[in-house]
C-alpha cells in the first residue's frame, strides 16, 4: 500500500486548504481509494421523496455515475462526523435535520467506506456547495437501480436498501441493568438509575453494535426506552431517551413497551437478563441481549 497526494492542480473543493486526509491509497494490486483516513458518506432518506444522490462531475472517480455525498475522513474524525461533514460540504445538508439510524463499513484492512444512513426530520432542499456535483436529486428507493451508479455504491445498494425497512428501537430492563455492577446501587437506586440513564444518552452519538441488536452491518442508533420500577423510578429524566416509570411490575411494562412498539413497526431488541421475561419477549418477536452484554458496551 502506498499514500499518493492529489495531482498539481486536481480540481478540488473550494473550502481551504487540503486535509491530510485528501489523498489516495493505492493498494499492491493498483486500485486506488480516496481518503488516506478512509471515507464516509451520507444516505440520507426522506419519508416523502427518498434518498439524495449525488451526479458527480466528469473529472472525478467514477465521473457521470450517481453515488452518496461523501468524501475523505479528517485524521482523528469519526465516520459520522465525516459523512456530515462532507454532505454538508458538497450538498449543503444541515446535520441538525437528520436522525442517523445505521452505519455500515466497508472495511478492507488498508482502507475503509464507512456510510451513515440517516432520516430526514426537518426536510430540506440540497444545494451544490463545490465542484463535484453536476447534480442532486431525490430518488424513490426502487428508482435507485435505473440509474448509472458508482460501482461500490451499485455493490452496496443491494445489501442496503432492504434495511431502509428496519426502525430499530431498544428497550432496556434498568433494574436488571443496575444490579450487574457492585457500585453501591442497593443503597441508592436512584442514583444508580441516573447512572445508567446517562450512560445510555452518552452512547446515542457511538452508536450500538448490530450483533448488540441482532441486526446486520456495523452500527445502529436505536430509540431508546428505559424502564424504571420500585425506588428507581425516582430517578431524574435524561433527554434523548424515553423513560417508562412502572407503576408495578417492571417487567409487564418492559412486555408493554415492547407490544405497543412493535404495534409501531419497529423491530424491537430488549436487554434483560431475566430469563422468564426474556422468554415472552422473544415470543412477542423481540430480540434479546444480555444485561451484561449491554453494560458492557457502555462502559467507557
Amino acid at each position: 500500500m502506498t499514500i499518493e497526494p492529489p495531482a498539481p492542480g486536481e480540481p478540488r473543493r473550494p473550502h481551504g486548504p487540503r486535509d491530510a486526509g485528501d489523498a489516495w491509497v493505492v493498494a499492491p494490486d493498483g486500485q486506488r481509494y480516496w481518503g488516506r483516513f478512509g471515507a464516509a458518506g451520507l444516505l440520507a432518506c426522506d419519508p416523502g421523496r427518498g434518498i439524495l444522490l449525488q451526479h458527480r462531475v466528469s473529472w472525478s472517480h467514477h465521473g457521470g455515475t450517481w453515488a452518496l455525498p461523501g468524501g475523505a475522513r479528517h485524521q482523528g474524525e469519526s465516520a459520522l462526523d465525516a459523512a456530515l461533514r462532507e454532505s454538508t460540504e458538497e450538498a449543503g445538508v444541515p446535520p441538525a435535520s437528520l436522525r442517523p439510524r445505521f452505519m455500515s463499513v466497508l472495511d478492507l484492512g488498508i482502507w475503509s467506506y464507512a456510510t451513515l444512513m440517516a432520516d430526514v426530520e426537518q426536510p430540506f432542499d440540497p444545494v451544490i456547495s463545490d465542484q463535484e456535483s453536476v447534480e442532486l436529486a431525490w430518488v424513490a428507493p426502487e428508482n435507485g437501480d435505473g440509474l448509472p451508479l458508482h460501482p461500490a455504491f451499485a455493490e452496496a445498494w443491494q445489501r442496503l436498501r432492504p434495511l431502509l425497512g428496519i426502525r430499530p428501537a431498544l428497550v432496556v430492563d434498568a433494574a436488571n441493568l443496575v444490579g450487574t455492577v457492585p457500585d453501591g446501587w442497593w443503597k441508592d437506586r436512584a442514583a444508580a438509575a441516573e447512572r445508567i440513564l446517562e450512560a445510555l444518552a452518552g452512547r446515542g452519538p457511538a452508536g450500538m453494535p448490530a450483533d448488540l441488536l441482532g441486526l446486520p452491518e456495523d452500527l445502529w442508533y436505536p430509540e431508546i426506552t428505559v424502564v424504571l420500577e420500585g425506588r428507581a423510578r425516582t430517578a431524574r429524566a435524561t433527554s434523548g431517551l424515553e423513560i417508562i416509570r412502572a407503576e408495578g411490575s417492571g417487567d409487564d411494562a418492559v412486555v408493554e413497551a415492547v407490544r405497543r412498539l412493535a404495534a409501531e413497526g419497529r423491530t424491537v431488541s430488549v436487554a434483560t437478563s431475566d430469563r422468564a421475561l426474556a422468554e415472552t419477549c422473544r415470543a412477542l418477536g423481540a430480540h434479546v441481549a444480555g444485561a451484561g452484554e449491554l453494560r458492557t458496551v457502555l462502559e467507557p
